[in-house]
């Protein structure tokens, strides 16, 4: 099974979730993810006012291979990366710009939120979350006990009868 190639827990976490709830606020974009390179969802935030996302781990992965699809073609052409990806449409906009070599930020708009006041902001944001991505170290490992085995099934017996 793939995982996830970073995890956020306790104080990055809290860091994070800050910066993306700041830089919704900062550009009165629908909805804000950071995601990493395989296309998982690492944090999330979405305007109140916004509609019905979209499926967003459908985006994650769509949008980790397309940055990957870019990296190749970028180095195809002797760029080392191409940093930032746009996508716009009549309606919306799909703003998408790398946060070191580990994370992805995307934010998704509608055409009446200028892609400049975007990109000012989340640059400003993408250099906060590099510090704190840089810091994470591996996730502890969760270790069970001999009997964990027995007492979770003992309470799904219990559960479903």
């Amino acid at each position: 099974m793939i995982e996830p190639s970073l995890a956020l827990y306790g104080d990055a976490f809290d860091q994070v979730e800050k910066h993306l709830g700041d830089l919704l606020e900062s550009t009165g974009v629908r909805y804000c993810l950071l995601v990493d390179r395989k296309g998982f969802v690492l944090s999330h935030k979405e305007a109140l006012w916004a509609p019905r996302p979209p499926a967003l781990d459908s985006v994650a992965t769509l949008v980790a291979s397309n940055a990957a699809a870019t990296a190749a073609l970028a180095n195809m052409l002797g760029e080392r990366t191409f940093s930032e990806q746009i996508h716009q449409g009549e309606q919306g906009t799909l703003y998408v710009e790398s946060v070191g070599d580990m994370a992805l930020i995307t934010l998704i708009f509608d055409s009446s939120v200028p892609l400049g006041r975007v990109k000012v902001h989340t640059k400003k944001t993408t250099l906060l979350l590099a510090d704190i991505l840089k810091d994470i170290k591996d996730v502890p490992a969760i270790e069970f006990d001999d009997d964990f085995g027995a007492n979770a099934a003992s309470l799904l017996d219990d559960l479903l009868g």
